[in-house]
């Protein structure tokens, strides 16, 4: 009788163990953020309406329908005057940049950011065992990635990646390769690194589809440091739930909508179609198909459906298809407040952030982060959405347990999002810390109209740039 209980403990004890190591393995697999640091220029580099107006007026290839055209989009963008350019604007020679240029726009921000957050956190560059750098548009031999190791003098076993050409969603790129080699390797750390290089990829031409990045992209970048050793989670300030990635590649009419390459005349320049707003809404609506489940609780999923089948069963009944019914933004129909409490929304626009407010039925106060980092620092590519967590942070919003919901849109044509946990309450500023009390301010209206509306009432014949 005793052998045959030691025989039967055997099992059990021993599936206990495997119980314990998976629990043990997957609390080794989490992703933590220690410490980011936003970047922000000096203000010798800050982009005023008087400046705006001396650049566009350096192009010789434009005319007064395109001055007009300007004029109308930077009015509308939701972009303020205190955003940043890189150096080689202020120096005239935007149309002939350098290779040295790109890098040293990138340096600067490197030696800023990345000192700052691992000063901070308390750790050295040595103790970095994954570097990940995303800069879409720049690319260099060495890589970027080898440049930071040489300047920090990290260890030669360093697993390092190089990303380009990934766009605005790049930064939720590179933190699914963190993601993945976190669940193979125990108790590491990784410096996730993310910016974009405008020196060298300032349009020149005259094509509208192209100028209208110029009026758009501004200069900025982040470093985040982060963690898998579960030791360290009393230090960290999220952590990661989830991360879905969504590639529309393979239509054409989503690959070709944003893309780089060359006007009529030979000019490189970055095109915007007009079929990115469909583009972005196909990918979008497929992205939020499938983290849904993954974020919101089981009753706001049965209470969706419910209403779904509902609805199909009120149209076969009915007849009624609501054919007429105008075409805007397409609402999700789902109360996403109910799993998430803050939205972090890429800065690729006004029309961008109304659109997903519409279509998650968000409120002014949802939107008000990622407006009021259009406004102060502009589109900054794939770092965008780490100033936009900051404003969240440095309005003391976020509070431990909280879900934050980042969403971010790049060229490819790709959608990506993730959730995240906070850890313990947050409120440093990190890169508002000395001007949030600002914000919201009272309008975000440019001063761009006022200074040069005149243009709109130019008759073409007469019409003098250099007056």
């Amino acid at each position: 009788m005793e052998l045959f209980s030691f025989l039967l403990i055997i099992p059990i004890f021993y599936l206990l163990f495997k119980i314990w190591n998976w629990i043990n393995n997957v609390r080794d697999q989490q992703c933590y953020i220690l410490d980011y640091q936003c970047y922000k220029p000096s203000d010798d580099r800050m982009v005023g309406t008087e400046f705006c107006g001396e650049v566009i007026k350096r192009n010789k290839n434009l005319g007064l329908n395109e001055y007009k055209f300007l004029l109308k989009a930077i009015v509308s963008s939701g972009i303020g005057e205190q955003t940043y350019a890189p150096r080689i604007m202020f120096s005239g020679r935007e149309e002939s940049p350098k290779l040295e240029d790109g890098i040293l726009e990138m340096e600067e921000f490197f030696h800023d950011s990345i000192e700052k957050v691992l000063s901070r956190a308390g750790i050295s560059p040595q103790e970095i065992d994954l570097l990940v750098v995303n800069v879409s548009m720049l690319s260099t031999v060495p890589s970027l990635c080898s440049r930071i190791i040489n300047h920090y003098k990290m260890r030669p076993d360093i697993k390092s990646f190089n990303l380009t050409g990934m766009g605005c969603s790049a930064s939720l790129i590179s933190l699914d390769i963190v993601r993945n080699v976190f669940k193979s390797y125990k108790n590491k750390f990784a410096l996730l690194v993310t910016s974009e290089s405008l020196s060298p990829n300032w349009y020149a031409g005259n094509d509208r589809s192209m100028i209208l990045s110029n009026c758009l992209f501004r200069s900025g970048g982040c470093a985040v440091l982060l963690t898998n050793n579960k030791s360290l989670k009393h230090r960290a300030m999220f952590k990661l739930k989830c991360l879905v990635r969504t590639h529309h590649g393979a239509k054409d009419e989503s690959y070709g909508c944003c893309i780089q390459r060359e006007d009529d005349k030979g000019r490189m320049g970055f095109h915007l179609s007009k079929s990115l707003p469909k583009a972005a809404t196909r990918s979008f609506v497929d992205n939020l198909r499938a983290i849904t489940p993954k974020i919101l609780p089981v009753r706001e999923l049965v209470r969706f459906m419910a209403v779904s089948l509902l609805k199909k069963w009120n149209v076969v009944r009915h007849g009624s298809s609501h054919k007429g019914a105008s075409q805007g933004p397409i609402k999700a129909g789902v109360n996403f407040k109910s799993g998430v409490d803050h939205f972090c929304i890429h800065t690729g626009g006004k029309a961008v952030i109304d659109g997903i407010g519409i279509s998650l039925d968000l409120t002014e106060y949802d939107l008000e982060p990622a407006r009021m980092t259009l406004h102060r620092f502009g589109n900054t590519s794939a770092s965008s959405l780490w100033y936009v967590l900051a404003y969240m942070e440095a309005k003391k919003r976020l509070k431990k347990g909280d879900k934050v919901l980042m969403i971010s849109f790049g060229a490819g044509f790709k959608c990506n999002s993730c959730l995240w946990e906070v850890v313990r309450d947050l409120g440093d500023g990190n890169v508002w810390k000395d001007e949030i009390y600002m914000y919201p301010p009272k309008t975000l209206v440019n001063p761009y109209m006022e200074k040069f509306g005149w243009i709109q009432y130019e008759d073409p014949s007469t019409f003098n740039p250099g007056d």
